[in-house]
């Protein structure tokens, strides 16, 4: 299969030259872009400079492999730096974000920028300043969000991997929806900073979208860091795997119910019956269990630090602008987004961070008597480009929300998402506890669509989210995009 590894040895063994590669894969970019809008900008002057400037590159693990990174926090000094936002639309970066070196010191090199919903905030990528990004198996769907452009770019087999982020299932989403392995680290694991460090409060993190498990392995263990600035660390379970802890047969909890006790789709619940069956043929312990957690007020705490922090936000961007923003510097949900936060009490704040770390700690406790934990990815197949996730009266309402109290917006803010939840209620969870999980492309519904299955593990536990995505690699077979057949 033509993964990152397989050009990455071409590139060693001066099989392909960089310049012949980057072209290779902006050539297919040029004939598909205008039918999937996976990226927004292309950068091959200066990709081409990055590359020259790189001693020794095609010794490191992906020796001097083009790669897009996302329009969403993964800054490379001078070029755009839009997070989707037209309040943005002419920022630039004035130097490079640490993952993005961390990216370019494993020999990734940067040359393209990919699409993304205003700030992150949906599970689908439908930005006004660039359009949607549309699903390769079917044009008529959107690819997921936030990572959308980056799951269109490698599920089309433009590039086999690409930049991404995961602050409430951003990576996994697109996965899911995309056919491809999405995998959102621990929190700590990855490169933060110089700016930005504790990302959401530790909820996001960057990593990428990839189609085969050695790139996720060799990606994971490349990018990996440990920076004494930055506010959360991983633990050093990661550092200390082995290939004999690997092998041994695992204790696994099921859960197919939705946390927020949504209608969960016959595929979804179908696709993790199946792995069920396949892990028990296996071998391994597997027990069906109700989810440990109130997942209607993890939700709420969720919502409520993305409003605190978006108010934050906009006062940085503020003092930049040297002006007050306005309802029409920004999409209609960010500014519904935006009056919650200005309204929410310090004291509330710390209280939703609080319940961060009971729900940590209840799942660490969870992972001491079972190794993962299996769930959909998503309760159900990509949506439409034609679905509305919305409503007139929640458009009208967010229209007026400077007017609202405190309550009322909250309860508005939980109408607004509550569509797009009952799409994907799984992911958030990992994002609240820093655990680390993984999207697998096990499952495609007779009308062609894939859906992923997702696996959770202890903070630190990569290694086993690792062993067992091989498992189903190599022994139940991935349902990966055409392209990669």
């Amino acid at each position: 299969m033509k993964d990152g590894l397989y050009w990455a040895e071409k590139l060693h063994n001066k099989e392909i030259s960089f310049r012949e590669l980057l072209e290779s894969f902006e050539e297919k970019a040029r004939k598909q872009n205008p039918m999937l809008n996976a990226f927004v900008t292309m950068m091959d002057h200066e990709a081409v400079e990055e590359y020259q400037k790189q001693e020794n590159i095609q010794d490191r693990p992906f020796a001097g492999l083009p790669v897009p990174l996302k329009m969403l926090g993964q800054e490379k000094k001078g070029w755009l730096s839009t997070s989707g936002s037209k309040l943005l639309v002419e920022h630039r970066a004035s130097r490079n974000s640490n993952f993005t070196n961390q990216m370019i010191t494993a020999g990734l090199i940067p040359f393209g920028q990919t699409n993304t919903p205003e700030f992150g905030f949906k599970n689908i990528t439908d930005a006004k300043i660039y359009g949607p990004a549309k699903n390769p198996w079917n044009l008529d769907y959107y690819s997921g969000g936030s990572s959308g452009g980056a799951a269109s770019a490698v599920a089309s087999g433009i590039v086999p991997i690409a930049g991404a982020s995961d602050g409430g299932g951003s990576i996994r989403i697109p996965a899911s929806f995309c056919g491809l392995i999405g995998l959102k680290p621990t929190r700590g694991a990855m490169p933060v900073g110089p700016s930005g460090w504790r990302g959401w409060q530790g909820a996001a993190i960057d990593f990428a979208l990839t189609v085969s498990m050695r790139d996720t392995e060799k990606l994971f263990y490349s990018m990996r860091s440990i920076n004494s600035a930055a506010p959360y660390q991983a633990p050093a379970k990661e550092w200390q795997h082995t290939q004999a802890s690997q092998q041994k047969k695992l204790k696994i909890a099921v859960v197919i119910d939705s946390p927020v006790d949504s209608k969960v789709s016959p595929d979804a619940a179908g696709a993790v019956e199946k792995a069920h069956d396949f892990l028990l043929k296996q071998g391994h312990e597997v027990e069906v269990i109700t989810y440990p957690l109130d997942g209607r007020e993890l939700i709420r705490s969720y919502y409520l630090m993305n409003g605190a922090e978006t108010a934050a936000m906009f006062a940085g961007i503020e003092q930049g602008i040297r002006r007050p923003v306005e309802k029409n510097d920004m999409e209609l949900m960010t500014w519904g987004i935006y009056q919650y936060g200005k309204k929410i009490p310090a004291s509330q704040y710390v209280n939703t961070l609080n319940q961060w770390d009971y729900a940590a700690y209840k799942m660490e406790e969870l992972f001491t008597e079972y190794d993962l934990l299996l769930s959909p990815t998503a309760a159900m197949t990509a949506p439409k480009l034609s679905d509305d996730l919305l409503s007139d009266e929640i458009r009208d309402a967010l229209e007026a929300s400077s007017n609202l109290s405190e309550i009322e917006l909250q309860h508005l803010i939980e109408r607004m998402f509550e569509r797009s939840l009952q799409i994907t209620p799984y992911t958030q969870l990992a994002n609240l506890t820093g655990q680390p999980a993984i999207s697998l492309p096990t499952y495609v519904t007779q009308k062609g669509l894939p859906l992923g299955i997702q696996f959770m593990a202890a903070r630190g536990r990569e290694d086993l989210l690792l062993q067992i995505g091989k498992l189903f690699e190599t022994e139940y077979g991935f349902e990966l995009p055409e392209y990669y057949r």
